[in-house]
């Protein structure tokens, strides 16, 4: 849970924010009139958030490229009575 304070009070104390967010581990949100305005997160943090805005194509394609097609035995598509099967983009 991040500890909230208002703008006022987080100008006063921003030397003592820092040191909550970077040795104690807070997150610090400052807020005006009652709602969130920005937040104090430690670089760690702002590292993981970086890494879940990088664009899903890059994501997508990283899994794809590990996933490999494996064949599977004459035998088993009679053993299962399977209907249909996978065929490449080659087929197509």
């Amino acid at each position: 849970m991040a500890y909230e304070i208002p703008v006022t009070q987080a100008r006063a104390e921003l030397a003592d924010l820092i040191n909550r967010v970077v040795y104690g581990g807070e997150r610090v949100v400052v807020t005006r009139h009652g709602k969130p305005l920005v937040a104090l997160v430690s670089a760690a943090d702002l590292e993981r958030l970086d890494a879940l805005d990088a664009p899903e194509d890059e994501q997508v394609l990283s899994s794809v490229a590990r996933v490999r097609e494996v064949a599977s035995a004459p035998r088993e598509h009679r053993r299962f009575d399977v209907a249909a099967e996978h065929r490449g983009p080659e087929a197509r």
